[in-house]
């Protein structure tokens, strides 16, 4: 395998099906408006971001079915470098839609079908050939799948030198936290499960990131506020961003446009305040945007610009 600067890693991804309809009523059928597909999961949402901002990398990911065919066909039109490991079960399908009359968004996700053994070889025989700077691990993990899978991939990654990027939740995230990685992207309210309070204000935001740095759980912390900005944390920094004033449409995808941002600052050696400022003006575009676009790069610009 050749080297890339960045390789995003997707086990669970899925075929994102978007639409707006008018009037939610109980019981009778809603007419929707021509659906938008869009090639979703975590990690493929990073590289679509990271090649919104004129960046590469190699997008590894799971597919299966008819859906997994549409979600290959979707990448391959933007353009984006892919490796895909071809499953028995099919490739999941999420639906998003828009009230008209409310503006309020709907989204409803389904669970990732299970992978083989026989799959599951396969993945960990292809994590092993990876040659690259950053490896992003993101998303969920599919039915079946234990919580310490991404903790395997991680352990693999980083005896090949490589700095692993994670951004997943619940125990997943608990477990590969135990491996220890480069950098992870936690909300606030993760954060306060990962020391294990029931909530963290925002002044304790910065003590409770240096408390697991201090533990060997991650190099870099960045604590997404949401509507508020993010915060990273190092052994030795702290730079907290407030998020940039925007009208808010849609959040799908927020957050992967956040770390695609930052990888994408890291890999051009980027300073850690230009990597963060970068990070939450990606996630705060991708909200300008209806359904599951991400951003548009010229929002980003401009939104940066305005930030500096």
């Amino acid at each position: 395998m050749k080297k890339h600067s960045i390789i995003t890693l997707t086990i669970n991804p899925s075929l994102d099906k978007s639409t707006h309809f008018t009037g939610l009523v109980p019981e009778q059928k809603m007419r929707c408006e021509i659906p938008r597909y869009d090639a979703g999961g975590g990690g493929i949402n990073v590289s679509k971001a990271i090649s919104k901002l004129g960046g590469s990398s190699l997008c590894v990911f799971t597919s299966g079915g008819s859906s997994g065919e549409m979600l290959e066909e979707l990448i391959q039109e933007v353009g984006i470098e892919s490796q895909v490991l071809k499953t028995k079960n099919w490739t999941r399908e999420n639906f998003i839609a828009l009230d008209n009359t409310t503006q309020s968004q709907y989204r409803f996700g389904f669970p990732g079908n299970e992978l083989s053994e026989t799959e599951i070889e396969t993945l960990f025989t292809i994590v092993k050939e990876f040659q690259t700077n950053y490896l992003v691990i993101s998303g969920s993990l599919n039915e079946g799948l234990p919580s310490n899978f991404y903790s395997k991939i991680a352990e693999i990654a980083k005896a090949s030198g490589i700095k692993v990027i994670v951004d997943t939740f619940g125990e997943a995230l608990q477990k590969v936290l135990e491996i220890g990685v480069y950098l992870v992207k936690p909300n606030i309210g993760e954060l306060a499960k990962l020391i294990g309070v029931e909530r963290l204000e925002l002044p304790e935001v910065e003590k409770a990131a240096k408390t697991l740095i201090e533990k060997g759980s991650a190099k870099i912390i960045v604590v997404s506020l949401g509507a508020e900005g993010a915060i990273l944390v190092t052994k030795d920094t702290t730079e907290f961003v407030a998020a940039p004033k925007a009208e808010k449409k849609s959040t799908v995808g927020a957050g992967d446009s956040m770390v695609g941002g930052m990888v994408w600052a890291l890999s051009q050696n980027k300073t850690l305040k230009e990597v963060i400022q970068m990070g939450v003006c990606c996630g705060t575009a991708a909200t300008m945007n209806e359904g599951t676009q991400l951003f548009k790069v010229e929002d980003v610009k401009r939104l940066l610009e305005g930030m500096q």
